[in-house]
């Protein structure tokens, strides 16, 4: 069996652990100079993933946006963008969506019940896989790995982050904290309540910590390395 990619959770946060708030406009956490890092960790993925609900609320592209990062991708032999990776339960897609319009692949891990519900609305837009009853995130890591994915980036929302870590899923995890807080039970956490392995006592393991502007960036690995320890990793991002 193919191995499963190196997975990297990529997010921005409040001081208090928010990833937006209960307004009907997206907050913007990140700011110019982390954009950039996060357009440049797109261009080192093979493929990025959101779920349904981060898609319908922020109707994002999910592309790389420098040119010269596409131009290195092609020029290396990738697409020029990463595939992109829609995770739905329930099959609640809209066609009308920009993401299905633009940029390259795409993917969409469903349900027997969500497969259902898509039908054919996506057949010139996406690649639909199901999974069966409910969405098994090792058996979707399993079929990207044998689609030839070395990297996947995940940017959420907060239902996909938990479903990752609480099944051990994830190598490595970046934070982008903004000098805001929010405050209100209504807005949307990084995290959901989850049983994660090792609970409170288990610790990552802290690989960097660097400030963009007024965001503090922290890098941490899980002890696991399921598939890549720091030596191959640091050679692939040489090679890139």
């Amino acid at each position: 069996m193919s191995s499963r990619p190196y997975v990297t959770l990529s997010v921005a946060t409040s001081i208090d652990g928010y990833i937006d708030d209960a307004g009907p406009e997206r907050l913007l956490l990140s700011n110019a100079e982390d954009f950039e890092r996060v357009d440049r960790v797109r261009a080192e993925s093979d493929a990025i993933l959101i779920g349904a609900e981060t898609l319908r609320k922020d109707n994002p592209r999910l592309l790389v946006n420098s040119a010269e990062r596409r131009a290195a991708r092609l020029a290396a032999g990738d697409p020029e963008f990463p595939v992109r990776v829609i995770v739905s339960a329930g099959g609640d897609l809209s066609p009308e969506l920009r993401f299905w319009h633009v940029g390259g692949s795409r993917l969409v891990y469903t349900t027997a019940a969500g497969r259902r519900r898509i039908g054919d609305r996506l057949d010139n837009f996406a690649e639909v896989v199901e999974l069966g009853e409910v969405i098994d995130f090792g058996a979707l890591l399993d079929d990207l790995g044998a689609r030839g994915i070395a990297r996947l980036m995940v940017e959420g929302g907060g239902r996909i982050h938990t479903a990752f870590l609480a099944a051990d899923l994830a190598d490595e995890l970046i934070v982008a904290v903004a000098p805001v807080l929010v405050g209100d039970d209504a807005a949307p956490r990084f995290l959901h309540p989850a049983d994660f392995p090792g609970g409170s006592r288990r610790r990552m393991a802290l690989a960097e910590v660097s400030s963009l502007g007024d965001v503090a960036v922290l890098r941490y690995r899980a002890r696991h390395r399921r598939e890549l320890d720091d030596g191959s990793a640091a050679e692939r991002e040489n090679t890139r």
